[in-house]
């Protein structure tokens, strides 16, 4: 049965061909779900969301709810949400406020793993993996392809590049620059960032020329014992201009909160 009797829907929800909704569900006013969606039993999709095609929402997982910010005076804001995201059971994902734009993003093809949060204003991009439990304060912005392991909390306003993996109980208070490793729980000798991500690009199919210049970049601007401004500045004349390689330097130079080294 595509809409459990059971569930129960706010009359002005709108709800896209072939969606099914199970039992107990609750969806609630100015919510839109694309076609093909499935929303589980007993998950929650309070009000004010956008969301595309075929998204599975799990059992008790909740979306749309008010943010926790005690600066929330109830103005209206929203979830966005693209095509084809996968959000596991007991996972929440909290509406925007005015002061960070008044809406939390997640892309395409994104899996938001059983209990992960993500906070007011998140701009969480697509294939993101979340892994259990990982957790985003608010106006984080990960970018497409990161991966973030299980129970690791990062920080408000802290950006994580893309294609980027970070190991599991990981506290995250910096910027994780795009196409890395980094361990933040346990360091390697003494360094956050233990190097590129290798096996992420490989199966991402980086070319072997991208990888081999994103290896150069990383030994001069992370390991140089130079001044920051000095290495991509180097990294910037010396290497090929790849555009992975200017995304790199330019995520490190734009940086507010400073970089993981």
């Amino acid at each position: 049965m595509p809409i459990h009797p059971t569930a129960i829907i706010d009359p002005g929800a709108e709800l896209g061909k072939d969606a099914t909704v199970g039992p107990y569900a609750v969806i609630g006013p100015k919510v839109t779900i694309g076609d093909g969606c499935s929303i589980g039993s007993h998950a929650v999709i309070e009000s004010h969301v956008r969301m595309g095609k075929g998204n599975r929402i799990h059992s008790f997982a909740s979306v749309g709810a008010i943010p926790q910010d005690l600066k929330f005076r109830g103005e209206e804001s929203w979830v966005e949400m693209g095509d084809g995201n996968i959000i596991r059971e007991f996972a929440t994902v909290n509406r925007g406020t005015s002061g960070g734009g008044g809406v939390t993003r997640v892309g395409n093809n994104t899996l938001v793993m059983a209990y992960c949060h993500i906070a007011h204003d998140c701009v969480v991009g697509s294939r993101v993996i979340m892994a259990n439990a990982a957790t985003l304060a608010g106006h984080v912005t990960v970018e497409d392809g990161a991966i973030i392991g299980g129970m690791t909390g990062v920080h408000q306003f802290v950006r994580i590049g893309e294609h980027c993996i970070i190991g599991g109980m990981s506290g995250v208070s910096q910027d994780v620059p795009p196409y890395v490793t980094a361990v933040v729980s346990r360091p390697q000798r003494g360094y956050a960032l233990y190097g590129l991500n290798l096996v992420g690009l490989r199966r991402n199919r980086f070319s072997p020329e991208t990888v081999a210049a994103l290896k150069q970049a990383f030994k001069i601007i992370f390991r140089a014992e130079v001044p920051l401004k000095e290495a991509l500045a180097r990294a910037e004349a010396e290497l090929p201009p790849f555009p992975e390689v200017a995304h790199l330097i330019a995520f490190v130079r734009e940086s507010k909160r400073g970089v993981l080294r």
